[in-house]
């Protein structure tokens, strides 16, 4: 039994499908559901995921009538740069890509993210669709149409809104998920909680612990509903980012800093975003913009994942932390925009958040 969720946007509608087993469905869902006609496809994957799954979206896909070639970049964060696109590129021209061809993403969020990159700007735009493996990119890198590629200066500053066709979730893909992968999309499902959704956030408060997959199991298909239908909601009001969408990016003002300064890939994604998640509602704190309490039941749910809660040991220049701040994204005339929670379940958008308040609150996470 599947779950579908419809995303309409102002330009372009598409569904969200989750459901286990739905990557034997891939092929017939891309023709039915996102009603891609045209046969020639270009699967994106890793190494990595392409030996646990490629064959069985090949063979899903073949059966549908779809010519399928592969481009496999190498795994991980560090790769996610223009010179991996350029690689997109060379196979595209390869096996002669049209403007009605597509492309498939087989992988966690930097797949995602480089595949959708790469769609959105060959021939000026051809279909994609998001099969997301890991839990980070099922419950948020793989929905609202972000794409893009990180330069040594900052994280995904090089990018594109450009929507899939189709997302499609099958959850049975995550036993083979590392469980430090699987932590780390446990983040943003906090996220999700903290920002949206109460009751999300009370039966993360409820579990015994969130650190492993058996753990999560019971869960999960709430987890992914929940998370989606979130984000779905909040994309749905905001496509590009012009306002309320910017909620989604509660925690991670100050993961990229980290993850920029750490050298991208040796602190994950989602453990970056733990450790900006307890900086916002710590920073919430100094300014009284929330109930003491919760922040504590914030961070304990981060701690019952095993996601760090301190800044890593070799970020103790402060200075340096608040500078990476200023190159962020979501600076708007010199000022950083935070977002901080009020209750659980609504957070707002500041850019009114004291250099003192912020250091305060650095100081209380070194190492």
């Amino acid at each position: 039994m599947s779950v579908v969720i419809p995303v309409k946007l102002p330009h372009t509608d598409y569904e969200v499908t989750i459901g286990a087993g739905m990557l034997d469905r891939l092929g017939a869902l891309m023709g039915d559901r996102a009603g891609i006609s045209n046969k020639k496809v270009l699967l994106v994957s890793n190494p990595i995921i392409f030996d646990h799954y490629g064959e069985r979206a090949i063979a899903s896909m073949t059966a549908a009538g779809y010519d399928v070639e592969t481009c496999i970049l190498p795994a991980g964060e560090q790769h996610k740069h223009l010179g991996s696109i350029q690689q997109v590129y060379d196979e595209a021209i390869a096996h002669r890509l049209e403007r009605k061809s597509t492309m498939v993403a087989l992988g966690g969020g930097v797949i995602g993210d480089m595949t959708g990159f790469a769609a959105a700007t060959w021939l000026r735009g051809i279909s994609f669709v998001q099969v997301p493996t890991s839990l980070l990119a099922m419950v948020d890198a793989s929905i609202g149409g972000k794409t893009g590629v990180n330069h040594p200066q900052g994280k995904n500053l090089i990018g594109a809104f450009y929507q899939p066709k189709l997302v499609l979730i099958d959850p049975e893909v995550l036993e083979t998920l590392p469980v430090r992968e699987l932590r780390a999309g446990m983040a943003e499902v906090i996220k999700y909680g903290v920002i949206w959704d109460p009751e999300l956030f009370e039966m993360l408060e409820r579990a015994e612990r969130l650190d492993e997959f058996e753990a999560v199991r019971p869960l999960l298909t709430e987890i992914l509903r929940r998370s989606c239908q979130a984000k779905v909601e909040v994309v749905s009001q905001d496509e590009k980012e012009s306002g309320i969408r910017a909620i989604l990016n509660y925690g991670h003002t100050i993961a990229h800093a980290v993850e920029s300064l750490t050298g991208y890939g040796k602190v994950n994604h989602g453990e970056a975003v733990g450790i900006g998640m307890v900086a916002a509602g710590a920073i919430a704190r100094e300014l009284d913009w929330w109930d003491g309490a919760n922040c504590p039941r914030q961070d304990d749910i981060i701690a019952k994942t095993q996601l760090p809660t301190k800044l890593p040991s070799k970020l103790t220049d402060l200075d340096k932390i608040i500078d990476v701040l200023s190159l962020d994204k979501k600076v708007e005339d010199g000022k950083v925009r935070f977002i901080l929670p009020q209750e659980i379940g609504k957070v707002e958008i500041t850019s009114d958040v004291p250099k003192s308040a912020l250091r305060t609150v650095l100081q209380e996470m070194t190492n």
